[in-house]
């Protein structure tokens, strides 16, 4: 039997209930569109139409889940419309093999093309509370095991989520692959790189054990420091690289990414080349790394931040032999 298509979930002082979307009103689906572009802020990627995300949707003619989030009203009870519409996610039922295609249920995966929450709720979790909520829905009502999408490597949120908190695992780095791809989110001269993701939605996150204290006092690819720079909206001190080293030794070694990306490249989207550079600076040498490492057999197994050391966040990578897996 197919399992309720909403939930309520109270996270501190609001209460928010997750729902799947089965309307038969394609004007229901624009506000999906609308917080996609009020999250993003760029109208130029747009989601399909409204009547073509009716007829995707799973619950007519497609393969499409829609899952909103929506914060209760001041008054109490749900009302199921934009303005309390707190976060979504979205994504549709695609094939490994093209050669098998559909013919096959265990050539079918899932991809997640958005997931996003209102800025006046990112402080509520609501990123885990809707991917959980569609990792139940994606095995209940699809029977779909794997999901794929892909996240910014540069971003801390996404990789804690993506990485620490559900175990997914890195099978790719794709570089460049959204073209000019601007908005809040990205910035047309950093290059759009991407981590191909793969989460499998039957086993249970867990992570080897491996000594981070240890790593944090090897050498590492990347050696950053910090900058005072004259930002968009003030002066402000920013994680910048000073040098990288592909060769360091080990089997376990940290890549280090800013700890705010989304705020670094705001505030250096200034006049300033050489400010504007601090994030094409991470950009490209992150991607040197990355792909340096996983040519040599490393593998990411966590995402951790330094305690008690500074700042630092970092991903973890081991070889094969070293990590177990």
């Amino acid at each position: 039997m197919m399992r309720a298509l909403e939930r309520t979930a109270t996270v501190r002082d609001k209460r928010f209930l997750l729902r799947i979307e089965t309307s038969h009103d394609s004007e229901d689906y624009r506000m999906y569109e609308d917080l996609r572009n009020e999250i993003w802020d760029f109208p130029d990627d747009h989601m399909a139409g409204t009547r073509n995300m009716m007829c995707e949707n799973v619950f007519h003619e497609g393969g499409s889940l829609f899952i909103g989030a929506f914060v209760e009203a001041p008054g109490g009870g749900f009302e199921v419309d934009g303005k309390h519409l707190a976060g979504f996610c979205y994504g549709f039922v695609g094939v490994r093999d093209k050669a098998v295609g559909f013919r096959d249920p265990a050539n079918l995966r899932f991809y997640s093309q958005y997931a996003g929450v209102r800025t006046a709720y990112k402080s509520y979790g609501l990123g885990i509370l809707l991917k959980e909520y569609q990792r139940e829905m994606i095995l209940d009502i699809l029977g779909v095991s794997t999901v794929i999408c892909t996240y910014d490597p540069l971003t801390g949120v996404n990789a804690h989520r993506n990485i620490h908190h559900f175990g997914m695992d890195v099978l790719e780095y794709r570089v460049a692959i959204y073209g000019e791809y601007g908005g809040r989110l990205n910035r047309l001269d950093v290059p759009t790189d991407r981590f191909l993701m793969s989460w499998e939605l039957e086993r249970k996150a867990g992570r080897p054990g491996y000594d981070f204290e240890a790593a944090l006092a090897a050498p590492q690819p990347i050696i950053a420091g910090l900058r005072g720079v004259e930002g968009k909206s003030s002066k402000l001190e920013l994680e910048v690289v000073e040098r990288t080293d592909v060769n360091v030794p080990g089997d376990l070694l940290l890549v280090r990414i800013p700890v705010d990306f989304y705020r670094m490249l705001q505030e250096t989207d200034v006049a300033d080349r050489d400010v504007r550079r601090i994030a094409v600076d991470w950009r490209l040498a992150t991607r040197e790394v990355f792909q340096t490492l996983f040519a040599r057999g490393f593998r990411v197994i966590d995402f951790r931040k330094a305690k008690g050391q500074g700042p630092g966040i970092y991903y973890v990578l081991a070889r094969p032999a070293a990590s177990g897996r």
